[in-house]
């Protein structure tokens, strides 16, 4: 059956242009090989390659949240929704000091989705960032990056927002289900690091040592609980590509590593790794309660995988150039 997913993206991207008067336009478009610009991931507050929302009329706006939509999962568009609302939250917990805002996300498009057979675009912010590469209507999807601050915001000790939620108790649930000679062999260090390690780097580490339990040592709950904790991870895109993600898993060795005490409200990190896949969660404040997670593909990000496929087919070994 054919993949509808680049084509909806493609319709989307459009859509947006069209929807943008000339200035918002030329801040959102840039060339696809425009590599710094393209290869980009940031999820702090920092100015950013684009056209912001808030700068944006409801049609406009409308249109920004139609195309992420193309990316991401119903249940993962819920989240995004409510990472971006997080802002307004936060900036009350801040006295308003830095202006934050549910306006400050930017949509970026690389090359023309119109006529162009190689193309991307980009949805990011604070605690958000969605990159999707497309070529010859084939999508690589990532990075994919959530975050949330506050992770959870509580009224009479029972949780009333917690985006983040369930890549936090399915992780959990797997440390349990390991027993003392699983947990010994995930957990690789008693304090978590400070952040995701892949950080914003254009590049993610195609490996990080220690690698932590292989799943081929777990018991069948523990493999099940790992298979169940990458599927979180790639049902936050449409069924579609979820799918061909899991298959190209499939059978491949993975690996879960916890880093940190394993009490909730601690800080605590975990991570997944298996072939081109890299999966990082953090929740290292001081208090706990500033959760990252990201979906990565080291030798995929921002298109590697189809940009290469596309490349072979177009210059064949031997062939003219």
């Amino acid at each position: 059956m054919e993949d509808p997913v680049p084509e909806q993206m493609r319709a989307a991207a459009e859509a947006f242009l069209a929807a943008l008067d000339e200035p918002a336009r030329d801040a959102a478009r840039h060339a696809f090989d425009d590599e710094p610009a393209r290869r980009w991931l940031e999820y702090r507050p920092r100015p950013r390659p684009g056209v912001t929302l808030a700068g944006l009329d409801v049609t406009a706006r409308k249109a920004a949240h139609r195309l992420l939509a193309t990316a991401l999962s119903p249940a993962a568009y819920a989240q995004a929704m409510a990472v971006m609302a997080l802002e307004e939250v936060l900036d009350r917990a801040e006295d308003w000091r830095r202006g934050r805002h549910s306006g400050d996300y930017w949509v970026a498009v690389f090359g023309d989705p119109a006529r162009d057979d190689d193309w991307a675009w980009r949805f990011e912010g604070h605690h958000l960032s969605v990159s999707m590469t497309v070529a010859d209507d084939r999508v690589s999807p990532a990075p994919v990056f959530l975050g949330a601050n506050p992770a959870t915001v509580r009224h009479a000790g029972r949780p009333v927002s917690r985006p983040l939620g369930p890549e936090e108790d399915l992780a959990r649930e797997l440390l349990d289900a390991l027993g003392p000679g699983g947990r010994s062999a995930a957990i690789i260090a008693d304090e978590a690091p400070a952040d995701i390690i892949s950080a914003t780097r254009a590049a993610a580490p195609d490996r990080l040592d220690p690698l932590g339990v292989p799943r081929g040592r777990l018991r069948p709950t523990g493999r099940a609980l790992l298979d169940r904790l990458v599927a979180l991870y790639l049902d936050r895109l449409p069924p579609e590509l979820a799918a061909r993600e899991a298959d190209r898993l499939d059978g491949g060795e993975l690996h879960f590593a916890w880093a940190g005490p394993v009490e909730p409200g601690r800080r605590h990190y975990y991570r997944v790794q298996g072939e081109d896949l890299l999966i990082e969660y953090d929740n290292t404040t001081e208090d706990g309660n500033h959760a990252h997670t990201v979906l990565r593909r080291p030798a995929g990000d921002f298109g590697a995988d189809v940009l290469a496929a596309h490349h072979a087919a177009a210059h064949p070994p031997g062939a003219p150039r």
